[in-house]
């Protein structure tokens, strides 16, 4: 049975992002340091020196060569992983929307690459490319389907998309809950700094269950739909509890 999409003229704000406050909300934290914030998410510190870095293509001179070792990570996940058909050269996977309008969380340590998430805004407009679920669903991407949300994709300002998320294979099971909730966070507060009260994206299915147990909350706003063995749903986030 095919759902009916909801425009967002038609819908109320209301209706169409409803707060999703989890049970364990966590306080704001007026801190620049996730690190903080995440204790009281986990209700404990990350266990080793585990870093979060935020880059854009202001600040990627800043870092050595951190985006490369994350464009590698990237396709050592999504490419020769999960064997998705995506765009790679030098060992690196990218593609049209890695542009100057995206951030690039990356968790690392010790020059290692644990996970990481890119953010864009929903206004985004790259030639034909605005941003993944929008480009989707009008049919420009043949990897994603077009029916993969069940309303009009926004475009918004206070709604940015989350895409390309992923945790590396190298992360063991004792860590992963750290690992995890510190991404999860940074991507939260780093979208609530640039001025969104939203994070829509698509993730793993199997995502729901330890967002749950890191005492987050998501709407499906989507089918579940596979990719290459993966199987994956639309979800909405707010984040506006983390704008200072």
């Amino acid at each position: 049975m095919k759902h009916t999409r909801k425009t967002l003229a038609a819908a109320s704000s209301s209706d169409t992002f409803p707060e999703l406050v989890p049970a364990h909300a966590p306080e704001q934290d007026s801190q620049p340091d996730v690190q903080p914030s995440l204790a009281r998410l986990n209700g404990r510190a990350p266990q080793g020196h585990l870093k979060a870095t935020v880059l854009s293509f202001e600040t990627v001179g800043d870092h050595g060569d951190l985006l490369v070792n994350y464009l590698r990570a990237r396709k050592a996940t999504f490419i020769d992983r999960l064997h998705w058909k995506l765009p790679h050269a030098d060992g690196m996977e990218f593609d049209q929307y890695d542009t100057p309008q995206c951030r690039w969380i990356i968790l690392h340590e010790f020059g290692e690459i644990l996970g990481g998430v890119r953010l864009l805004p929903t206004t985004a407009a790259c030639g034909v490319y605005s941003y993944m679920l929008r480009d989707a669903q009008k049919g420009l991407l043949d990897s994603i389907p077009s029916d993969c949300l069940f309303l009009d994709a926004p475009v918004l300002p206070m709604v940015w998309e989350a895409s390309r998320l992923f945790v590396t294979d190298g992360v063991p099971a004792n860590r992963r809950h750290d690992v995890q909730g510190l991404l999860m966070h940074t991507m939260a507060r780093t979208a609530a700094d640039a001025g969104a009260r939203y994070v829509i994206g698509i993730v793993p299915y199997v995502f729901s269950r330890w967002l749950r147990r890191l005492g987050l909350a998501a709407l499906p706003v989507g089918p579940r739909f596979t990719i290459d063995r993966t199987t994956s749903q639309a979800a909405l986030f707010n984040v506006s509890r983390y704008i200072d």
